[in-house]
């Protein structure tokens, strides 16, 4: 499941899936298609399809629309639960198996984005950066807690012609011995 999970985390447009379903509670592949209207019907209803096969989401309702079949649905996982059973277990191994997932997660995103045409690395505000901070732990969480901070504001912007999708993360590296 551990897998299962970083694959969502990872993949900007499952993970855009979860989380408007977790904050809808409940919604149907038409209110997910209005809200997200840059993701294609058939890579909508493939994503769904496959989130439910692995147990992600549920289907809480179907109802007959117009000959076609309208699904509802619903979280089917606490992530914070999950989450919290991978930091109990503080296993190296599969705290690294999580890593790799999330950092091949993002160089898929820049593998797709660089072998389409006519890219303009400037214009399209793509980058990466590493900022080697020395931080006492108190200044680290409030560091943290100010990226969170500044990121909420755009949670919800919808998707429209003037805005592109852009995944942004943040990584902080285990403590370095000297």
């Amino acid at each position: 499941m551990e897998k299962i999970i970083m694959g969502i985390l990872t993949n900007p447009v499952k993970c855009k899936l979860f989380l408007e379903i977790q904050k809808c509670g409940e919604t149907t592949a038409k209110h997910l298609s209005e809200t997200f209207s840059d993701i294609p019907p058939a890579t909508l209803y493939r994503y769904l399809k496959r989130m439910t096969n692995d147990k992600v989401i549920k289907v809480v309702n179907q109802i007959q629309v117009r000959g076609a079949l309208e699904k509802t649905y619903a979280v089917a996982i606490d992530l914070s639960e999950k989450f919290n059973d991978l930091l109990e277990k503080n296993s190296g191994e599969a705290y690294m198996q999580s890593f790799l997932q999330f950092i091949l997660g993002f160089a898929e995103l820049f593998q797709n984005y660089c072998k389409q045409d006519n890219i303009n690395i400037a214009e399209d505000k793509s980058g990466f950066s590493l900022a080697p901070l020395y931080l006492t732990d108190d200044e680290l969480e409030t560091l943290v807690k100010k990226i969170r901070e500044a990121i909420r504001p755009y949670d919800n912007n919808p998707s429209t012609k003037e805005r592109k999708l852009h995944s942004i993360g943040v990584i902080i590296s285990p403590p370095q011995n000297e």
